[in-house]
């Protein structure tokens, strides 16, 4: 059976729908087969970032109205043929799909894959406790700013009150220069104030949102690839961020970086 993330933030913008993407990618070219579900609805781009976005002939609103079943939803993504989309109703209004039919709806196809993701909508209202109860795992994105890790703590808070096996973050756009130079916040920063432990970095990188042209190289990649093999249980140190900014050459890309 799948073991089910909801991935969720505090705000909206911190790169939430496109790590959800690049994660299932990257598991399904390691060859597990993964599902990744829009649970955004209405404001929905998972579809889109997965090559999907003309594909589905049905949707998750079709599924819980009983139109079709959660396996005819199911659309293969042309990036890899281990990775499977479950795309979001784009015209129902929220309050229309119920948790439990959506919970539903994911039961029935975790015994075909290895993982399910979630994609949460930002915040706290209704679509985040939908999402977050059909999920055994959460992971929380934030980004190295006060606003960010405060709205994410007050997440946090609110996971811990649903029976979940585990809770995780996930530092997107971290600069390897502002945290040396003392502007930023470090990913030790983030996992002591919110005390949960910092599954992976991913280090600002406009490659990050180009997944519609297939797997990308760089640091980046080489930082989701890390974060995968982590959830597959395997020993893998978070990405090095602060590398290339330390040493003789490193200090002058810092000094590029600061003038730029």
């Amino acid at each position: 059976m799948a073991i089910k993330y909801v991935v969720t933030s505090g705000k909206g913008g911190v790169g939430k729908t496109t790590l959800t993407a690049n994660i299932g990618l990257k598991l399904a070219e390691s060859g597990k087969r993964v599902a990744v579900v829009d649970g955004d609805l209405g404001l929905n781009n998972l579809d889109v970032l997965t090559g999907v976005e003309n594909k589905s002939v049905f949707d998750l609103s079709d599924v819980v109205s009983g139109k079709c079943r959660a396996k005819q939803a199911l659309v293969e993504s042309p990036l890899n043929k281990n990775l499977f989309v479950l795309p979001s109703a784009h015209t129902l209004t929220s309050p229309e799909i119920s948790g439990q039919g959506i919970k539903s709806a994911i039961n029935s196809i975790e015994g075909l894959f290895d993982y399910v993701f979630i994609d949460c909508p930002a915040g706290i209202d209704l679509g985040f406790h939908r999402a977050v109860s059909c999920a055994d795992r959460a992971i929380v994105v934030v980004t190295p700013t006060i606003t960010s890790v405060r709205d994410a703590d007050k997440v946090i808070s609110i996971l811990k009150s649903y029976a979940l096996s585990g809770i995780e973050v996930i530092v997107n756009r971290i600069r390897g220069d502002l945290v040396l130079s003392g502007k930023s916040l470090s990913e030790t920063d983030i996992e002591n104030t919110l005390k949960v432990e910092v599954l992976g970095v991913i280090p600002d990188d406009d490659a990050l949102s180009s997944i519609t042209f297939g797997s990308f190289l760089g640091d980046s990649g080489k930082a989701i690839k890390s974060v995968t093999l982590k959830i597959m249980g395997k020993n893998s140190r978070p990405y090095d961020y602060l590398k290339k900014y330390t040493g003789f050459w490193g200090s002058i890309r810092k000094e590029l970086k600061r003038r730029l």
